[in-house]
């Protein structure tokens, strides 16, 4: 029997990335408005120009396909520049967290070794604070327009393959160090197609980009929408008055809602009268969110609430094709599968489990990202026979839906964001007065989640507000703990092989 094996040429033609199909993209529509950002505009054939320009200067520094790219910078349009233009070179775009304190920007840094840094001016001084590998730093301004103009604003016709990295979007690790994640241009073209596909995208429709470009919530769908010929609309994060701006003048079929905000912005949104001219469907991940405030945000926007399970190494899948109608306080949060992925869950074993009964993800799709930058053994470990391991737990239903059921790990999700509780303990444990730090999750009307600390004290004379200070000067914020909590090494309940059982520490806090 003949065998087809395709052809070098048949296999080239397959290669579709994301700098060349938004290059595709630009004739069809030159003069349509790309990015709007405040009063600054570009338009499909102005962000192609910049975005080769940039590319072009890149390649002439002597950086060539696979080299990093840091960008530390909060939302801004020159964030779409950057990304696009490592999309032309085979740059990877390593998105980095401003938030972050010092000691976890400079694990991400030097972690993935950037020969460039593109910095907004504002945060210069947080990069000189840092122990760096050697790098060329473009600040963004006068700095970074005479590097861009420098550049030919010929097209960079590279030969490209869709396993590339695009970019390193950091997602935290077991060990509290932020792990960075390798996404391709195969898994965000396919991404930008489940987004369409699933929220039922028109061609052409609008996206507001206000969650941060670190985070997979505004790059995934901004890449997505300039891929459709849209216009994206960037907010340097949340702030209602810009916020209801647009809302009030532009259609958008979805818009980003993130646990945290939801409650207050419905109360906002209501105490104005605003009108909000047309939304599809509005939010994001469910379960961390209020029922109530659910409830009062779809009102107040006049749009079913996205009923999400995802993550930043899945994109969109795996579930992400339910709604909760509008006005309606859910009391189930059942999840539908998303169409493009193959979802097991499976026990300690890898085995899968029956119907019914709680298991941890197991995902397979095009989605899907390459796996972590230079760790090697946890890829190893959460790719094992052919599936990614999540970390996650679910429970699939008799009719197919998927319920939420817990982390696999002790991770505490407050606000959208991950907190691993080691990482908080072992900086209290710094301080030689304590003994012993337990960390677990308390629930929160507005974050969902928020860490407490139970400490068993070494030194009697050790005060909260002191391991406040220490924790300030060593955690971002919203990783610190809310209430630090003292009690003795006999209050500490443990099994009987001595583990501290966090379930019964967190049994004692009420929810606040």
């Amino acid at each position: 029997m003949s065998q087809y094996i395709p052809s070098e040429n048949v296999i080239a033609s397959r290669r579709g990335t994301i700098g060349a199909l938004f290059h595709a993209r630009v004739p069809a529509n030159p003069d349509h408005w790309a990015v709007i950002a405040g009063d600054r505009t570009l338009s499909y054939t102005e962000l192609e120009d910049r975005s080769n320009r940039l590319a072009n200067s890149l390649l002439a520094m002597g950086l060539s396909r696979g080299d990093r790219v840091g960008m530390l910078a909060r939302n801004c349009l020159e964030y779409l520049e950057v990304e696009l233009a490592a999309a032309k070179t085979g740059i990877i775009l390593a998105c980095l967290n401003w938030r972050l304190g010092d000691r976890e920007l400079t694990h991400c840094i030097n972690l993935v070794e950037p020969k460039v840094i593109i910095v907004q001016s504002a945060l210069t001084e947080t990069l000189d604070r840092l122990d760096l590998h050697p790098h060329r730093r473009i600040v963004i301004g006068d700095d970074y327009e005479e590097f861009l103009a420098a550049g030919s604003n010929s097209y960079p016709d590279l030969d490209l393959d869709p396993e590339d990295g695009l970019v390193i979007l950091y997602t935290s690790g077991t060990t509290g160090l932020p792990k960075g994640a390798l996404v391709s241009h195969r898994a965000m073209v396919a991404r930008g197609l489940c987004f369409a596909s699933e929220l039922e995208v028109p061609i052409g429709d609008n996206f507001c980009a206000w969650p941060p470009f670190y985070h997979m919530a505004s790059t995934d769908q901004s890449l997505a929408t300039l891929l459709r010929g849209g216009t994206i609309y960037v907010v340097d994060g949340y702030e209602p008055d810009q916020l209801i701006h647009l809302l009030e003048r532009v259609e958008f079929r979805f818009f980003a809602l993130m646990p945290g905000m939801v409650g207050q912005f419905a109360e906002i949104l209501k105490a104005r009268g605003v009108k909000v001219k047309g939304v599809g469907v509005c939010g994001a991940m469910a379960d961390l969110v209020p029922r109530e405030d659910i409830a009062a945000a779809t009102l107040a926007m006049g749009a079913p609430y996205y009923n999400t399970f995802g993550a930043t190494e899945t994109g969109m899948p795996p579930a992400s094709s339910n709604a909760i109608p509008v006005g309606v306080a859910p009391t189930n949060l059942a999840k539908r599968q998303s169409s493009f992925c193959e979802l097991r869950l499976v026990d300690p074993d890898d085995n899968q489990v029956p119907i019914g009964t709680p298991g941890e993800v197991a995902l397979r799709g095009p989605t899907l990202f390459s796996g972590y930058w230079n760790a090697d053994e946890t890829n190893a470990h959460d790719f094992r026979n052919g599936w990614f391991h999540m970390g996650d737990v679910l429970r699939r239903n008799e009719d197919g839906t998927l319920d939420y059921v817990d982390r696999v790990k002790y991770m505490i999700k407050s606000g959208g964001e991950n907190i691993y509780p080691a990482e908080i303990e072992q900086v209290m444990l710094t301080d030689a007065r304590v003994h012993e730090a337990v960390v677990v999750r308390r629930p929160d009307r507005k974050w969902s989640e928020v860490p407490v600390a139970f400490i068993v004290p070494a030194d009697p004379t050790l005060t909260a507000d002191e391991l406040m200070d220490l924790c300030r000067d060593n955690l971002s914020s919203y990783k610190r703990p809310k209430d630090i909590i003292f009690l003795t090494e006999e209050e500490l309940p443990r099994s009987t092989t001595g583990k501290v059982q966090r379930h019964e520490l967190e049994a004692r806090l009420p929810a606040e």
